[in-house]
């Protein structure tokens, strides 16, 4: 539960980038998963990339077990993914729901994919990851969602939506 007032990725944006900068040094650092709950929670911080409303332990998300499945085959040692699956751990058993979602899978896959394709420093990775290279591509998906809509609604013959104005207008 969220605190009145806080802000946070969740409510601003950044999700991403938040997960990969709160994994990879827990990683990095050799934290013991449980450790790092433990420290969050004292801190009264979210984990960034844990949690979903809907999927669970028993409900998994498809798109979290494929990126999961891809990373852990391709991205070795994909240590930044490996410890969020061992916050997972930690966090599944105390509510089924607290997940490492998809945000947080595909961040932490991310920094391994850089990582493994010795293309990048570390420098370089932590610059890309401040920078808001992860976010990027959460708006690229969005982008392309909004042209698929776009192309359905002229293929449909449809008029474009149009959103009401005295939503959007305050004067």
């Amino acid at each position: 539960m969220r605190a009145a007032g806080r802000v946070d990725a969740q409510t601003r944006g950044g999700a991403l980038d938040d997960a990969a900068r709160g994994f990879a040094p827990a990683a990095d650092a050799g934290t013991i998963p449980a450790q790092y709950v433990t420290e969050m929670k004292k801190a009264n911080k979210l984990i960034m990339g844990i949690g979903h409303r809907i999927k669970s332990k028993t409900n998994p998300d498809k798109r979290v077990e494929i990126i999961k499945g891809y990373a852990l085959k391709h991205f070795q040692p994909a240590s930044v993914l490996t410890f969020a699956l061992g916050v997972e751990e930690v966090t599944t058993a105390k509510k089924a729901n607290l997940i490492l979602n998809v945000d947080g899978c595909i961040a932490c896959a991310f920094v391994d994919m850089m990582r493994a394709s010795n293309a990048f420093s570390r420098a370089e990775i932590d610059d890309l990851i401040n920078d808001g290279c992860l976010n990027g591509l959460f708006v690229l998906a969005r982008s392309v969602g909004l042209i698929g809509h776009y192309l359905d609604q002229k293929r449909l013959k449809q008029p474009l939506y149009r959103h009401p104005w005295d939503d959007i207008t305050y004067m």
